[in-house]
Parts: C-alpha cells; structure tokens; sequence
C-alpha cells in the first residue's frame, strides 16, 4: 500500500479522502489556495502546501504547482477528487512522466470518455444505447441549429469537456438557440477550457439514473448498483439516493451489464459512474434508457453506494491505483437497506438558486451515527466565497427501506443549523417532504414540476419566531452598565419611565419586504410583554452557554437560535430558518436614491460579456450583461424599460455583491 498520497483538491472530497486514508495508515498532504490557508482539509492532512492566489486558474488548475508540491512532500501518488484536474487527461500524463501514480483511469480512458462525441461513438460500437444527437467536429452555428432543428425542441446543448451542470443549457425553440449555445461555449471554455459543444434530443419526461463501475488492473470490471439522481436545478443534482425507486431486476440487470460494456470499451481501471437518462413516459423500462456520459472519477454522491454495499469507494480506489484486484466480485456485491443524499449548499432558492457568500456564524449538524452520516469541509467561522462551489456539506441518512431512510432525512434536515448564509436546508426539507417525493414519483423535471409548493414566495415571519426575535434582541441587552453610577436609572437599559411602566418599539424588515414594529412592555417582575401583528405574547428566556435561546412563550418553552449578522437577523426555530431584518433607528441614515436607477451585483463575481452601451434603450427583462460566479453564468437582466446611462466595468473584471454595474437615465415625468 502506498506510503504517502497528495490530495489535490479542496473542501469536503479532500477531507473525505484524507479520512480513509489516514484510516489505513496512508500519511497525506494538503494543498491549499490563499483562501483556504486556514480551511478544514489543510488543518486535517499531516502536511499541507501553499499554491497561490484564490482563483483555481492560479492554485488548484495549475499543473506544475501541484506537481512540484508532490515532488517536493516525496509522494507516492495524487488523488484528484473530484472537480478540478480530476478528469484532466494532461494532468494523468503529467503525473506519469513524473513518475507519480494517479489515482484514477489511464490517459487513454479519459481522454476517451471525456470528448462527448467522440463516447458517443465508442458507446454505439459497443452496443451501449445512445440518445438521438449531433455530435460531429464541425462547430458552425448555422450547422448546430440546423442539427437541433432535425433533431426536434427541445434539445440539450452540452459542453463537450462539461460536467457538473457547467456548460450546459436546454433550449425549447429555434429562436433561443443561438444566445444559449453562446452561453454554453463560455461556460465551457471558463470551466474546461474547451469551447465545443453537441446537440442532443431532451427528453420531456426523464429519470436520471447512473451505474457505479469499478475495473482493476486486472481485466476485472464490475459495478455496485444504480444510483437515482432524478432532482436537479440548474441541471446540477441535489437529491440523489440508492436504490433507484421502483427498478425493476431486469432493467437493473440491462444499466449494470451496459455500464460494464462501456468500461471495457475503453479499457477503464478505478472508479467511475456510467450516467443514462431514461425515458419515464411509459414508466422504468429496460429498453428506454440512453447513455449520457461517463465520469471518469469519484462522483459527489458516492457516499449512497457506499452505505447500501457496506464499501468504501475511496478504499477501493487505493486498492485498484496500488495493483491490487478488486476487493469482491459482481457475484460478493449486494444491495442492503435504502440511502438519501442531500447536498446542502449556501444559496438562494427564492432567486434562481443563485450561490450565496458569507460567514457560517452559526453550523451546528445533526448528530451523526451508522445512519446519518455527514460529509463537509467546512467548519463554524469558515467562509463561503466566491471562487470555490458553493457546497456546505452532503447529509446521507440510510434505513432498512426508502421510507424510514426519508424519515431520517426529513428529522435531519430539521436539526441541522445553519445561519450567517442563505442555504437550501428549508428547501431540500420540502423536497424530502413532499407527498409526490415520497411515493417516487421523480423525474429530472421535478423541482420545475413543483416549484410553487418547494420554493413558494417569501411570507411574514411566524408570530413566534418574530417573538423569539424581539426577545434575543432584549437579552443581548441585559447586563450593559454604562460607567459610572451601576444605580442611576440612567444606565438602565429597560426603557424606565418615573410613574410609568417602560415600554419601547423595535422595527424590522419582514422577509416579505414589509414593515414590522412590535412594542416592547417591560414588566415588574421580569420579562416582556411583545405586542405582535398576531397579537400579544409574554416572553422570557436566556441564552446558554452553547448561544441557543431557551424562551417560555405565554408559558410554553420553546429552544431556538437566533443569530444575528450586522443587522440580519436568522431564526432556527423547529426546523427552519426564517431571516428578518433589524431596523436599528439610532443607526440610520438618510439614502437619496431614486428606486430602480441602477442594476447591482447579486453575488461577487467577474464580468464575461456586456450586451450594452450607454445611450441603448432596453425592456424590462432584457439582458444587460453576463456574471460569472462559483463557475456558473448568472445574466443580469434590466429592472424596468430604460435608457442605458452608465456601465461602469469591462469584460474580465471581477465585482463584489451590491456592486453597481448599469446605471439607468432617471426616469422623466
């Protein structure tokens, strides 16, 4: 076995790898980018080395700084992860040259698998079914939307080198192909650096089920089950689990023995997922699933397989890279017991899932066990920023049956805290909750399906949470003594009135945008008396040492959290997280702004295209400019119809969240 390995990557793949390898005794070595200088895989590796600056395209992405952080530890082998230079075919011949094992498929399986077409091609000769598409050299656009226009809307325009959602964009009509193939030649070319694309038929009603393989040095190939990574945004999963819902024997049979033929074909050795989309409109059927892609590495999801088989990939992967033949044959694999992932990632559900930025104030999981487990890279103080995904922690809780596994899941969901970010976990519970989730009903259309029930629109905060609110706020208050006289009522901080019960108003922001103020009664033997929109309460708690709010609420005792960053305020409180915001009137200043007279950054990030120029009119929704954020184009769209006054930044520079980037002409009478 090897001696010492070298992970290259970050966050919570190479935290999960450096677990299994410390575990069989294997010494690691971290790196890490000026960003992650104090990140939670750095302080776990025996030994850690510096890259450079925080944009991958100068730490992570660069080949020669990795190699020479391997030559220089004295390592054995590389890891990848995932991500990253995970399915670089330069980086697997780099690794070689040097005379450094990688830890993943030959060159030649890479390289194979990884230009798109080209699979396709190789897929078919094996007999692996293809879906309908164009997946030719030739590049024009003019031959592309002809190919879409054969194939028939709505069709897929994927990156040829894409992965993970990134350069990918589904297009309904001939009129939106152009401007979405742009989008995904550059999400390409950013992500990948490679600007092709094919073309292929997208199915309306789909499942999105993949085949874990595993092959050795051997000759030996087998696989370990399906995984069902139906429910997506944005194309990138958020919910998969093992076994897929409703597989029958036969078409596991059919994906397994076909996920195999498409390893041989390529003459593949470790870890990779052979993904298919099926065809559902006439339910799971062994001759109407279709061969997407191969990735050539250790998915995201790989911990559902490992808690169903009772394996542990990354094990196996050493294994396989040392010489070893695989750990057990297809006959000694076995399916036991139902597993869920759930990928909780700082973002915004009410805006298009867009990636979200901040200080984790608060991240406390649910306790782990054989049943719930917890994948993270990230600790309570750590920043989420702009240059790496946006990925807290994967949660997988496993049972004897999918339904006890989701019933851990959904009590999961509802211990895990989180603020000081705006997250998914409220999002993925209503996922997890609803009736057409639990009978699994799943398609890759789901969320788009539901989406008014999963991502229903900002609402008043519950009367209770805004109490719990009111009452943090006044604790965090007790114990203040101005100096001097600790008696003069003077220094009192209870609103204290002479021949008058004190009382005082707070005022928040709703996260519905509307106005709240609440009355705060001081009351003479203790606590408050909170005249709320719903009416009175009275409130009285303490903060523990551990920051939770024990309250007694009209008599009722209830334990929340509320976490305060600068004036946002997050309640977790049974389940979920509600965020308002504190009006601090001794703090405000007057903003002469004219509402609707500029575009701002919703998130930091870099400018990669501009679609106009001052003096240019433009329609309300009409795009402004690109912004590429967490490896994802984000456009920018006008607010009202407008005159282009301003546009203050060029292509490539990088914008921090709030940044004004298009100034509006003010609007004339």
């Amino acid at each position: 076995m090897f001696r010492k390995i070298l992970i290259a990557n970050r966050g919570e793949i190479a935290c999960r790898i450096i677990r299994t390898a410390q575990r069989m005794g294997i010494t690691t070595v971290a790196v890490y980018s000026e960003a992650d200088a104090n990140a939670m895989h750095v302080s776990m590796a025996e030994e850690a080395v510096f890259l450079g600056a925080a944009p991958v395209r100068e730490s992570y992405l660069v080949i020669e700084k990795i190699l020479e952080a391997a030559q220089r530890t004295n390592v054995e082998a590389i890891h990848p992860g995932y991500g990253f230079l995970s399915e670089n075919v330069g980086f697997a011949e780099a690794c070689s040259s040097a005379g450094i094992i990688f830890i993943g498929p030959p060159a030649k399986s890479i390289r194979a698998m990884g230009e798109k077409a080209a699979a396709k091609a190789l897929m078919q000769k094996a007999k692996v079914p293809v879906l309908p598409g164009y997946h030719d050299d030739n590049q024009d656009d003019d031959v592309l939307l002809k190919a879409a226009d054969q194939i028939g809307y709505p069709v897929l325009i994927k990156a040829v080198s894409g992965g993970g959602g990134k350069g990918m964009r589904q297009v309904n009509n001939a009129d939106g192909f152009v401007a979405a193939l742009k989008g995904a030649r550059r999400e390409g070319l950013s992500s990948f650096g490679d600007d092709r694309v094919l073309v292929e038929k997208y199915l309306e009603r789909s499942r999105h089920i993949e085949i874990q393989i595993f092959a050795d040095q051997h000759g030996n190939v087998v696989h370990l089950f399906e995984r069902d990574c139906s429910i997506q945004r944005r194309h990138q999963k958020v919910l998969e689990e093992a076994p897929a819902p409703g597989m029958t024997t036969a078409m596991r049979r059919a994906m397994g023995d076909a996920a195999v033929a498409a390893a041989k074909a390529v003459g593949y050795v470790g870890a990779g997922t052979v993904e298919f989309i099926a065809d559902v409109s006439r339910g799971l059927s062994e001759d109407a699933f279709y061969f997407m892609e191969m990735n050539t590495r250790l998915q995201v999801e790989h911990p559902v397989t490992e808690m169903v088989t009772g394996q542990d990939l990354v094990d196996w992967q050493l294994q396989v890279a040392v010489g070893n033949p695989l750990p057990l044959s297809q006959d000694e694999l076995s399916i036991t017991g139902h597993a869920i992932e759930a990928r909780i990632y700082s973002e915004n559900p009410q805006k298009k899932f867009l990636p979200a930025t901040g200080t984790l104030r608060r991240l406390r999981p649910p306790a782990e066990s054989d049943k719930v487990r917890i994948d993270t890279g990230v600790r309570e103080g750590d920043e989420i920023s702009m240059f790496y995904d946006p990925m807290i922690a994967k949660l997988i809780t496993w049972d004897c049956d999918r339904e006890n596994a989701l019933r851990r899941l959904c009590i999961a969901l509802e211990d895990y805290e989180i603020a000081g970010v705006i997250t998914n976990v409220n999002f993925l519970a209503a996922v997890a909750g609803h009736e057409a989730f639990a009978k699994g009903n799943l398609e890759t259309s789901f969320i788009e399906k539901y989406k008014k029930e999963l991502v229903p629109a900002p609402g008043p905060v519950p009367d209770q949470a805004l109490a719990l609110a009111c009452l943090s706020l006044l604790l965090s208050r007790q114990g203040y003594t101005a100096p001097g006289d600790p008696y003069s009522p003077w220094n009192r901080v209870d609103a204290w009135r002479l021949n008058d019960q004190g009382y005082d108003k707070l005022f928040f922001i709703d996260q519905d945008g509307s106005d709240i103020e609440v009355t705060v009664h001081y009351l003479e033997q203790g606590g408050y008396r909170l005249q709320l929109p719903g009416g009175e309460v009275i409130a009285d708690g303490e903060i523990d040492e551990g920051d939770t709010l024990r309250a007694h609420l009209d008599g009722l005792k209830v334990s929340a959290a509320v976490v305060r960053d600068s004036n946002t305020l997050t309640i977790l409180f049974r389940g979920e997280a509600c965020r308002i915001e504190y009006v601090d009137r001794m703090a405000l200043v007057d903003v002469d702004l004219e509402e609707g007279s500029k575009v701002t950054a919703p998130l930091p990030g870099k400018i990669v295209q501009v679609m106009v120029k001052p003096g240019s009119g433009v329609k309300k929704g009409d795009p402004l400019l690109i912004l590429e954020a967490m490896k994802m184009e984000h456009a920018i769209t006008a607010s009202r119809d407008a005159v282009i006054a301003d546009i203050p930044f060029a292509i490539g520079e990088q914008v921090t969240e709030g940044t004004e980037l298009v100034l509006f002409e003010p609007e004339r009478d």
